[in-house]
């Protein structure tokens, strides 16, 4: 079987610290073909760090030349340059999240459709050891039906201060969408995807606006930063699920924590680290697992599944329908906190309402 040609579009920190090693690992399946970025001379060290032959100086020439390319660029670029991809034919893996608004991930799917080409969005948290686990677990109704979400994914000090990160223009956001996201995808994907009723958030900037903070991830310039540093959030679903969440880059506590629990009618667990909750025989109980973790699996297993799908032998785990429920909510958690009202979501996909 002839190797999948891959392209990959922006070599900032992600395509170099996750996506072109992960791929090169699947030498037997890929190819990697050469690299895309508007700053050339970071694209050509990249390049050759890499080994990986060929700088393409614009993305159409590389769309003549690849069955597939991976999407690192900032996010208010994602919809536009998969649009252009997926019009030709060529299959995508978009860099998390999908897009910044729920319009450009609609967008997305129609060409993506309109071709019959495969289009994945990278939240790897799913493929994750726990995670299947937990899903299996919840396939199974283990803990009866879910009542309850949270999810915690809090930084003590480390808000990002390269790239383009604290740029609200260029990315959307700041530690929800970057960070929070992937435990929001996580949520839902555990849950069933319910559809979302209504949400109410807020978010917070002050610690990242203040001068001279200390920071763990390099240095930016406070009086430009225009993103959340900190978001609380909470979301009601059908069937009477509702979910708990907070996300930050820079919080006041002791440590980093990453925590996400779901109980239900019959039971309940937490991931990171896993453990199982039962009333069973008479007694509580509490149990946990044997995990046997390797780094960086989480993106191996999605970059294998991408490929798989892309030629027919996987069913794509991360479906784009998800990952635009994933934006759509978002979205909808900054509208919260910008009018200082609830957002009801209409049933329209694309659509929602503030309460007042």
């Amino acid at each position: 079987m002839d190797k999948l040609k891959i392209g990959i579009i922006g070599s900032g920190g992600i395509a170099q610290s996750r996506h072109i090693p992960t791929f090169q690992q699947l030498e037997e399946k890929v190819s990697i073909e050469g690299v895309y970025d508007i700053n050339q001379d970071r694209a050509q060290e990249v390049a050759a760090s890499f080994s990986i032959a060929r700088v393409y100086h614009n993305i159409e020439r590389m769309l003549e030349e690849v069955d597939a390319v991976i999407i690192c660029t900032p996010n208010k670029f994602h919809a536009d340059i998969a649009v252009q991809a997926l019009n030709r034919g060529i299959h995508v893996l978009c860099e998390k999240p999908m897009a910044i608004t729920t319009e450009e991930c609609s967008r997305m799917i129609e060409a993506a459709e309109k071709t019959d080409s495969v289009l994945a969005v990278a939240f790897h948290y799913r493929f994750g050891p726990e995670a299947q686990i937990a899903k299996q677990m919840m396939e199974n109704h283990e803990i009866g039906d879910p009542l309850v979400c949270r999810f915690q994914a809090l930084r003590r000090r480390k808000v990002p201060g390269w790239g383009v990160f604290t740029n609200k223009e260029l990315q959307g956001g700041g530690s929800l969408i970057d960070y929070g996201c992937h435990l929001l995808d996580l949520s839902l994907w555990l849950l069933g995807d319910p559809e979302p009723l209504e949400v109410m958030a807020k978010t917070y900037d002050r610690l990242s606006k203040a001068p001279n903070l200390t920071n763990e991830w390099g240095q930016f310039d406070h009086t430009t930063f225009n993103v959340e540093d900190h978001v609380t959030g909470y979301i009601t679903f059908e069937n009477d699920i509702t979910l708990q969440l907070e996300c930050s880059w820079a919080a006041n506590i002791k440590e980093d924590t990453e925590q996400l629990s779901i109980s239900g009618v019959e039971g309940g667990f937490q991931l990171f680290p896993f453990e199982l909750y039962q009333a069973k025989y008479g007694t509580l109980l509490n149990s946990t697992a044997q995990i046997n973790k390797i780094d960086n699996i989480e993106p191996y297993y999605q970059a294998n599944n991408f490929v798989d799908a892309c030629t027919g032998e996987a069913e794509l785990i991360v479906k784009p329908e998800q990952a635009m429920k994933v934006t759509k909510i978002v979205e909808a958690l900054y509208r919260s906190s910008e009018s200082g009202q609830s957002v009801r979501f209409e049933e329209n996909p694309t659509s929602f309402e503030e309460s007042y």
